[in-house]
């Protein structure tokens, strides 16, 4: 029987006063021993209740877990044991997620997101749901949560065993369903299209319609037409802020929180921090994620480039390898967290033989390799949602009209309970046939619902990586990818026959006669799905004659394509520059590929964006050298010391450069001028404060004879960015470094004193890299997003695969595994990805033998 935790709610309460006064060193020793007693055995012997057979766990030296089962029911309850061995708290977390109820440990904070989570759950046909992800796939996600649920049930009844994060805020773990396995929320953060409908309907109320293209661009270009029947005064910022929330955040206590002994979980109070659940798989950030408020804010899809997906992938045919077999490398990005929001896994049973890395709450992994293939994947940018502007019926409260009859909303009535609040709070979640009703204007008599595949069976995000897991072939690949729904992918595939492969995979909704750039009315029924598009349909590549495929989150159309998949891409400036070295620059194959050279490849920091600018920046000083305009031939000293610098940069974005923090620091401020000087004076408040880089890129192709162009480069801007380096590093250019204002920082969210800093949290690291280098690591002073799994797979030698999963698998403070992977990924390197079981024996640091209970 699972025990209430509480450890005593006066003896947690005085050790939490303790722990929140000024760093004594008593207090720092007392949080290393309770973490420490907190963390679970992972060696010896331990008896399991619901085995059928004994398993054995191998952890290398480096934490990843190698599973050993005799059945398939253990083999997945074994992978649901040991994740929540290393990642409790961040399962629970998801747990809470999935299933609306993070109010209950977070407070009134959380009400809104567990509303929105309640309106996206599934309530489809559940054979059909359970059916999709593979015949056997239920049977396995129900061994998967008994899994967790034991070591739920034994740390709930062994307080003392709690993570630490449990014991801070005196809250409890709970049990899984299979429910919270195939919950939406997940996805729904991987296909917000909705979020650019909203931004693109206001940007033409602002500018008309047949300027929209101009300030955001669609790829491929396409008529933006207003739908028939749409008020663009009815689209609004209301409409989407219960999905404000919705991220891979938790809001969390800034304060260590007071424990109630009365009511375990619940009782402490605000204000907030953010806590990482690792909710968003990949693509956190997608194009016009971030609506403002400001009307000039809200339109910086225009000056906003979709850097923010970062995920690379490649393979290459053994035509252009060492070995004359493929290699397959893939870093799929997304945000960086304590712990990892990726959890690696080596699952060996009957007719199971896969390692690689997936979400801790689904079974299985989503990049990897089995015995006879590898895969891996970046997010593909197809258009899954649409907003649908329902009339309601001026005579009949709850109704609305569709096709000229009037029909009654469905509303399900939930409670839901808020940590503080002593009597829970009712909410009603409304639903149209369109889908969920995100808000109701009443005063427009209009409500406002969304469409997306997520109400589609067998739409819960990476679930179908079972099926790839299995897969042995390319015809069985591509029929597991037929299943893959969300989020859309490309998919790249490698055979140990030395095939490879790439389709773009995803559920890819068919709009006949419109374009889904622009919210839609629903009540004349013009505008609605017809079915989605087959796998056949959808952009692939088996052997291409070049030994190439890459991907990296851009336009992967090809040529002459004519299906409507979506129109907003990332950047291709990583894209381009993973070519430019796979074909050494020379536009054809470069053989000799090793391992090696994909995992430098991954860490490759130069970037094409700022060759471009530096070029543009040599051209104007050039020009201006060969003018003959007085005051113009020479340049104050700062600035010309300062362009002296960038002229002899060889833009490689190294943590180590001085001309590269120089750059960083000169970039957005170049953006910025231009934006003000280039920018037509009537376009202005659309602007805002920078211009896209690839218009930017485009206005500064006329350094040579622009003048305007030549003072933007050769402006006050360099001044500034000096300044700004010498500010913060000080006189001396030779001091200077990129990676001593660039960093990753590792602050565990619940952090809040001296004390528990010293326990929980990791030193932050200097980073190379920036948004447009391959080596995705963003532009800011802190790198919050980008490659915590990476893996170079060898398909001539399966143990020679490299992998990297940081800052270490184990989520558990005090654990060996940490954060024992922070170093080697800082210095951007990889560890062996181990898959013979006698490479794995020969790296063995523990061995736990799970034992069916007597």
């Amino acid at each position: 029987m699972n025990r209430v935790l509480c450890a005593g709610g006066s003896v947690l309460a005085a050790w939490a006063l303790l722990i929140a006064q000024p760093a004594p060193e008593s207090a720092v020793i007392a949080l290393k021993q309770r973490a420490a007693a907190a963390v679970s055995q992972i060696s010896g012997v331990v008896e399991v209740p619901g085995l059928d057979e004994q398993v054995e766990v191998l952890r290398d030296r480096w934490g990843v877990p190698h599973i050993y089962a005799k059945t398939t029911h253990d083999l997945f309850f074994a992978q649901g044991y040991v994740a929540a061995q290393d990642r409790l708290w961040q399962l629970d977390l998801w747990r809470r997620n999935a299933q609306g109820t993070l109010s209950e440990i977070v407070g009134p904070s959380g009400v809104k997101r567990d509303t929105f989570a309640r309106l996206l759950r599934y309530r489809g046909d559940m054979a059909a749901e359970w059916a999709s992800y593979g015949s056997d796939a239920r049977r396995i996600i129900e061994s998967f949560i008994e899994g967790i649920n034991s070591q739920v049930t034994y740390v709930n009844a062994n307080p003392e065993k709690l993570p630490i994060e449990f014991q801070l805020i005196g809250a409890r773990p709970e049990p899984w369903t299979p429910e919270v396995v195939i919950g939406r929320m997940a996805g729904y953060v991987m296909t917000r299209n909705a979020r650019s409908e909203v931004q693109r309907a206001r940007l033409a109320r602002r500018v008309g319609v047949g300027r929209v293209a101009e300030f955001q661009v669609v790829d491929p270009p396409v008529a933006i037409e207003i739908p028939d029947g749409l008020n663009l005064e009815d689209i609004t910022d209301a409409i989407l802020d219960i999905a404000s929330d919705a991220s891979e955040l938790v809001r969390f206590p800034d304060t260590l929180p007071k424990v109630a002994s009365a009511a375990p979980g619940f009782g402490f109070e605000q204000p907030v921090r953010r806590l990482s659940v690792g909710l968003v798989l990949e693509a956190a950030g997608a194009p016009g994620a971030a609506a403002a408020a400001g009307d000039a804010e809200a339109m910086d899809n225009w000056f906003e480039d979709a850097w923010r997906h970062g995920s690379n992938n490649w393979v290459l045919s053994g035509k252009l390898t060492a070995t004359g077999r493929p290699i397959l490398a893939n870093d799929p990005h997304r945000i960086l967290a304590l712990p990892s929001l990726r959890y690696s896994v080596h699952l060996v049973g009957p007719g199971w033989n896969v390692i690689g890395a997936g979400e801790p709450a689904l079974p299985g992994v989503a990049a990897g390799h089995n015995d006879r293939i590898a895969f891996g994947f970046t997010i593909v940018g197809i258009d899954q949602q649409d907003l649908y502007v329902e009339q309601l019926d001026p005579l009949r409260a709850g109704h609305y009209l569709y096709k000229g009859m009037s029909e009654p909303m469905r509303i399900e009535r939930e409670t839901i309970r808020v940590r503080g609040e002593a009597v829970p709070r009712v909410i009603e979640l409304r639903f149209t046939r369109h889908g969920p009703v995100l808000h109701v204007d009443s005063a427009r008599r209009r409500a406002y619902a969304l469409r997306w595949v997520g109400m589609e069976p067998g739409t819960a995000g990476y679930l179908r990586s079972l099926a790839l897991n299995q897969a042995r072939t390319w015809p069985e690949f591509l029929e597991a990818a037929r299943g893959w729904l969300v989020p859309s992918e490309n998919l790249v595939y490698a055979d140990v026959d030395g095939n490879i492969g790439w389709v773009a995979a995803g559920m890819a909704p068919i709009r006949p006669g419109w374009s889904g750039l622009l919210p839609v009315p629903g009540h004349e029924g013009k505008y609605e799905w017809a079915g989605f598009l087959r796998l056949e349909d959808l952009p692939q590549s088996f052997n291409p004659p070049s030994g190439i495929i890459a991907t990296a989150n851009h336009n992967i159309l090809p040529p002459g394509y004519d299906k409507a998949l979506g129109y907003e891409w990332s950047a291709p400036y990583r894209f381009r520059r993973i070519m430019d070295v796979l074909s050494a620059g020379a536009g054809q194959p470069a053989p000799g590929h090793t391992v090696a050279d994909s995992e430098r490849l991954q860490h490759d920091a130069l970037s094409v964006v700022a060759r471009d600018v530096c070029n543009a920046l040599r051209t104007a000083r050039a020009a201006r050298h060969l003018a003959s305009e007085p005051g113009r031939e020479g340049l104050p000293p700062v600035r010309a010391r300062a362009v002296e610098m960038l002229a002899a940069w060889d833009h490689v974005v190294s943590r180590n450069s001085a001309a590269a923090a120089l750059y960083e620091l000169w970039f957005s401020r170049l953006a910025t001028a231009a934006a003000r000087a280039l920018v037509p004076a009537a376009d202005q408040p659309l602007a805002g404060s920078s211009m896209s880089t690839s218009r930017l890129l485009a206005a500064l192709a006329r350094a040579a004879t622009d003048p305007s162009v030549q003072d933007v480069l050769l402006g006050p801007s360099l001044d500034q960015a000096w300044q700004d380096a010498v500010a913060r590093m000080g006189p001396d250019p030779r001091e200077w470094a990129w990676g001593r204002i660039h960093r990753a920082s590792w602050a565990h969210p619940l952090a809040s004193s001296g004390p528990l800093r010293s326990v929980l949290n990791l030193p932050d690291v200097p980073r190379g890299g920036d948004g447009t280098t391959p080596f995705a690591t963003g532009s800011g002073a802190r790198q919050t997003s980008g490659a915590s799994f990476r893996e170079v797979v060898d398909l001539a030698d399966w143990d020679r695969s490299t992998t990297i999963n940081v800052p270490g698998i184990s989520g558990q403070p005090g654990s060996p595994f940490y954060g024992n992977l922070l170093n080697l990924w800082a210095d951007e390197r990889h560890h062996p990805m181990l898959f013979s079981r006698q490479a794995v024996e020969a790296h063995t640091a523990a061995r736990l033998w799970l034992m069916p209970a007597r």
